[in-house]
């Protein structure tokens, strides 16, 4: 008898440098992952923490306002508070919203797995995350005060040196290291985006047959990467000015406070369309589902969009018409102003358009879109009366432009997000959010939010400035102030029913299956919740609302047939149930880079992400308390998770 020695392979040893976490379920999965769903929804709840943190910093600034010689507050805690309250909504809500939305819905939509950079996803993340721990750990007793400057901070009262007596204490450094940190998440959020959609869609999605969505995130996206540099310069020229007696806004010693002013809104005014963008595509993406209609115009809604990104550059200076640009520019930014308005009012009528003759099935979601068209036509009328440079001028720092953002940015992208996450709510969780409820905060929101800030357009034609946090008896703004801020209560009751409505459903909801509202997109073609892998079979896509084609025709006279599931008639497009159905038979092997050598090999998770966004903080506390030991620390953290994140192998060595 002839024996065969045969070599037993030994088990290769891993570096410990190179181990990574196993879990994916559990809380630590929610650490390590780099799923774009599971990056969309940490994203979803950040913002939402932060919301409701704002929230608090709103009604307290409002309890101090609702009459004559409030004294809630100093005048320090109340400086504080609207700067933090500003920063907030528009850093930490607006734009980590933006990314939520983003980060879980293009792949989805695009029929891709994932974004193009998981990894790079998910450090994005905890950028922002850490930006946002770092700019509230201000408040914490012995760190110097949080910022008071306005969420602007305008130089020279943020850049003179400390021993001038200007903002003392640490508070703009907070600030302006703080917006630097956030602006680093959310330019590597931008580029992953505008990559993913760019080179990863299905097969036959050409440009004009992305969902208007996925159009404005790209526009969205586009403007992101080229408005976060200027921005950046003029928080290092503050810092540098600061920290080392620099005088780059310094008059007397040459400098120019208006260099900053320039800087500051040249990135301002396009983060204004940064956070409406994504709100008008959700509006574009629901109201035919509800109007069961295709979008009217989808080619002009999209170029619309485009002329918005583009024409957003050449309107900044209207923030400064105050300033004395002189005639001839202010003549200019007025009529870009009033062009503005072109595109934006072309998208309304779309909308309407799209409504008009459909068959309209008025459900939640449809109610937030509606009150989203509603507000925010009023925040435009207001503010083309902007372009005005003479109506400007007398309504600058004044109630007047409070309300007028507040209707743009609360009236849309708020009335927008909660709509969306009502609508998309199925594909999370598979469950539906409860009707009754939804209505109830809607209704309730749309009270509260006309009553806190459609006086606001009065006291501010009455004089009332912004940023003063207390008037006196007789000047005829107490009534006004008080249903403000009875109205800012209202609105907390309105979140209050949202978020119980959102935590309850999550686990009680009535069950959704996976095409509850009859949509148009691919996200609903796979099962809700998707799985890891999002397709097991990249779908084909053969016309603008593929998903829509696959379920119906018309018949000779016109009207909508239902075609049957499975039929002839995909065409060889797979259906969702089918691809779904494959996966789980075992013919498509999935996990973190193992599989059968047929399998979808997914990127496995990673620590060095979180890592490395760890040390970036602690720099910025080095930059604030000028410590040459937090930096080298901060370094040491900052370059360790660099190293073993680019020598750590995409997927499992072990799996393979």
């Amino acid at each position: 008898m002839t024996t065969v020695d045969v070599a037993v392979p030994t088990r290769r040893r891993v570096p410990v440098l190179l181990r990574r976490p196993r879990a994916t379920t559990g809380v630590w999965s929610w650490f390590t992952t780099v799923d774009h769903k599971k990056i969309g929804i940490m994203y979803g709840a950040g913002a939402l923490i932060f919301f409701v943190v704002g929230g608090i910093e709103a009604l307290l600034i409002r309890l101090q306002l609702a009459g004559p010689d409030g004294s809630l507050l100093t005048a320090g805690q109340y400086n504080q508070l609207f700067t933090m309250h500003g920063t907030t909504m528009v850093f930490l809500l607006g734009m980590p919203l933006a990314a939520a939305f983003g980060n879980y819905l293009i792949p989805l939509m695009i029929g891709a797995r994932d974004v193009a950079f998981p990894r790079l996803n998910i450090f994005g993340f905890w950028v922002f995350v850490m930006g946002g721990v770092f700019l509230y750990s201000s408040f914490l007793p012995g760190f110097g005060g949080a910022p008071d400057g306005g969420w602007f901070g305008y130089t020279p009262l943020t850049s003179t040196p400390l021993s001038s007596g200007f903002l003392p204490g640490h508070g703009p450094d907070f600030w302006a290291v703080g917006l630097i940190l956030l602006g680093i998440g959310s330019t590597l959020t931008a580029i992953n985006l505008i990559v993913t959609i760019l080179n990863m869609r299905a097969p036959g999605m050409t440009l004009m047959r992305m969902p208007v969505f996925v159009w404005m995130m790209l526009v969205t996206a586009f403007l992101i990467l080229f408005a976060m540099p200027p921005v950046t310069a003029a928080l290092l020229m503050v810092i540098f000015d600061r920290s080392f007696g620099t005088l780059f806004f310094d008059a007397t010693a040459g400098g120019d406070p208006l260099l900053y002013q320039h800087l500051f809104w040249i990135f301002g005014h396009p983060e204004v369309y940064i956070l409406i963008l994504p709100g008008m595509g959700i509006v574009s993406e629901i109201l035919p589902v509800f109007s069961r209609k295709p979008l009217f115009g989808y080619s002009v809604v999209v170029f619309s969009g485009i002329a918005i990104g583009f024409m957003g550059w050449g309107v900044w200076a209207h923030h400064m018409f105050a300033s004395g640009l002189g005639p001839v520019a202010v003549s200019a930014f007025g009529l870009s102003t009033m062009f503005i308005a072109v595109p934006t009012g072309v998208k309304i009528f779309n909308w309407l358009g799209t409504l008009w003759g459909g068959s309209i099935r008025l459900t939640a979601p449809l109610l937030y879109m509606l009150g989203f068209i509603a507000q925010f036509t009023i925040g435009g009328l207001s503010g083309v009366m902007h372009s005005i440079v003479p109506a400007d001028t007398q309504q600058t720092d004044t109630y007047f432009v409070v309300a007028h953002f507040h209707y743009v940015l609360f009236g849309g992208l708020v009335f927008a997000v909660l709509g969306g996450i009502t609508y998309w709510f199925p594909k999370l969780y598979g469950r539906f959010m409860d009707e009754r409820l939804g209505k109830i905060a809607f209704w309730t929101l749309v009270v509260g939010f006309n009553l806190t800030f459609f006086p606001m357009h009065f006291v501010g034609l009455m004089g009332m400035p912004r940023r003063t946090y207390v008037y006196g008896e007789g000047l005829g703004w107490d009534f006004m102030n008080l249903l403000a801020t009875i109205g800012s209560f209202v609105i907390a009751a309105a979140v209050l029913v949202f978020v119980v409505n959102l935590l309850v459903s999550r686990s009680r909801g009535k069950p959704a299956g996976d095409d509850p509202w009859d949509a148009r997109t691919l996200e609903w073609t796979t099962s809700s919740p998707p799985p890891e892998y999002n397709f097991a079979e990249i779908p084909t896509v053969h016309s603008r609302d593929d998903y829509w084609h696959r379920k119906y025709t018309e018949d000779e006279e016109g009207r909508l047939v239902r075609l049957p599931r499975g039929g002839a008639d995909d065409e060889g497009r797979s259906e969702a149930g089918t691809a779904v159905a494959t996966a789980e038979g075992g013919e498509v092997a999935t996990g973190h880079g193992g599989g059968d050598g047929h399998g979808i090999h997914m990127p496995s998770p990673s620590y060095f992400p979180l890592v490395m966004a760890i040390g970036l903080p602690v720099i910025g506390y080095a930059v604030v308390y000028k410590s040459i030991w937090l930096a080298l620390a901060g370094a040491v953290v900052l370059l360790y998770g660099m190293y073993a994140w680019a020598i750590e192998p995409p997927t499992d060595p072990a799996a393979e």
